[in-house]
């Protein structure tokens, strides 16, 4: 099976990025995880294992945001971005989760930077 395959490849490259990627509470990590259809994000303080703040492609009622894939992805960017000023936070450890840093996993930086985060 194809999917498997891919998934193993995922996790392997996202278990070396963790081996260097680390977040504090002056400089959590972005963690993003990508499904078929929705995209998230979290800001992770690795040190006291707590998360910090979530953004997600699906609004309070279970719907998804409107306009394509890579639209709502730049969307959860900027929202990353709002909850980070929020809590005084300005800059963050990007983690892709292992995707390759295209398509829905760059418009999500490039909308977090453009809303104001560091990274």
């Amino acid at each position: 099976m194809m999917g498997t395959k891919k998934m193993n490849r995922r996790q392997r490259i996202h278990k070396r990025i963790r081996n260097v990627v680390k977040g504090t509470e002056a400089r959590p990590r972005l963690a993003v995880y990508r499904s078929s259809k929705e995209i998230y994000a979290q800001l992770i303080d690795d040190v006291n294992g707590l998360t910090i703040g979530t953004a997600t492609s699906l609004t309070n009622s279970g719907d998804s945001i409107s306009g394509t894939k890579i639209e709502r992805a730049f969307e959860v960017g900027k929202k990353i971005a709002e909850v980070a000023k929020t809590n005084g936070i300005k800059t963050v450890s990007f983690d892709r989760g292992g995707y390759l840093y295209h398509g829905r996993i760059k418009s999500l930086a490039t909308g977090a930077r453009e809303a104001g985060l560091k990274f």
